[in-house]
C-alpha cells in the first residue's frame, strides 16, 4: 500500500514537471523564439544571451523542474515496473525513453552547447558581419531542436497523462 501512494505520487510529480518542461520549449517554440526574430541580429543574440542567462545562472525553480522531471520519472518508471501490468507498464517505460532520448538529449547535445556558444559572444564588439554569421550558426538549428524536443515533449505529456488515467 505505501510503495503503491509512493508510485502513485511520484508519478503525479513526474507529469507535472514533465508538462512544465513541455510548456517551457512549447513557449519558446511559439512565443520567445518567433518573438525576438523580429529583432535585428545584435538585439536578438544579446536577448537570448539574457534568457539564457537566467537559466545558466541556475534559477531554482527551473533547476528543480527541469532536473526534477528526469528524477522523479525514472523513480515512477521503477516503481511503476513492479506496480503496473500491461499497457499502462509499457507507456510509462516508453514515455521515460522516449523523454530522455527525446528531450533531455538534443538539450544536452544541441541546445545547451549552442547556448554556451552564444554566451561566449561580446555583441558590443562584433561587427554587423559576424553578428549575422553567429546569429545563423545559432537560430535555425537551435529552433528546428527546440521545435523537434517540443513534439516529443508535448507526446510524452499525453503519455504519462493516460497512465495517470490508466490507474
Amino acid at each position: 500500500m505505501i510503495e503503491t501512494r509512493l508510485f502513485t505520487n511520484l508519478l503525479i510529480v513526474a507529469v507535472l514537471c514533465v508538462a512544465l518542461v513541455t510548456g517551457l520549449v512549447f513557449t519558446f517554440a511559439l512565443i520567445t523564439m518567433p518573438g525576438i526574430k523580429r529583432l535585428n541580429d545584435r538585439e536578438f543574440i544579446r536577448a537570448f544571451q539574457v534568457m539564457d542567462g537566467i537559466i545558466q545562472g541556475n534559477q531554482p525553480l527551473f533547476i528543480i523542474v527541469w532536473a526534477g522531471s528526469v528524477v522523479a520519472l525514472l523513480a515512477a518508471a521503477v516503481l511503476g515496473f513492479r506496480q503496473l501490468d500491461g499497457v499502462p507498464q509499457w507507456l510509462l517505460i516508453a514515455a521515460t525513453v522516449v523523454y530522455l532520448l527525446g528531450v533531455q538529449l538534443p538539450t544536452i547535445r544541441v541546445n545547451v552547447p549552442l547556448n554556451n556558444e552564444l554566451q561566449t559572444l561580446d555583441v558590443s564588439t562584433m561587427d554587423t558581419a559576424a553578428l549575422s554569421i553567429a546569429r545563423q550558426q545559432f537560430e535555425p538549428r537551435w529552433n528546428r531542436w527546440n521545435t523537434f524536443r517540443t513534439v516529443i515533449a508535448v507526446g510524452v505529456t499525453v503519455m504519462l497523462m493516460t497512465v495517470l488515467r490508466l490507474l
